[in-house]
């Protein structure tokens, strides 16, 4: 059996009231880093296509940025996650190209 300190530690750590959600919480929460860890592996993969991109396209003579590209993905964002997709582009784009 838990010792109280372990099960007052866990609880307080997550929120949680009882033993057995403290563990479910913690477990989606491990999930969850993973996740970002991948996440973030893809946004620097991004990142590094993207000034594959902008090299590309400046070395031919045209611009750092494609407006009308950038347009669609914002179009994609919105349409797959709502508005706050929108904001979710915006800042990869950003991360992606630099300040406009």
């Amino acid at each position: 059996m838990a010792d109280v300190a372990d099960v007052l530690d866990k609880t307080e750590k997550t929120g949680a009231r009882t033993d057995e959600a403290a563990d479910t919480i913690t477990g989606a929460r491990e999930r969850i880093d993973a996740l970002d860890d991948r996440i973030i592996g893809l946004v620097q993969e991004r990142m590094a296509v993207s000034a594959v991109i902008q090299e590309a396209r400046i070395a031919s003579g045209g611009r750092r940025v494609n407006l009308s590209r950038e347009m669609e993905i914002l179009g994609q964002y919105r349409d797959a996650l709502g508005k706050p997709g929108t904001s979710l582009a915006m800042t990869l784009l950003e991360l992606c190209r630099g300040r406009i």
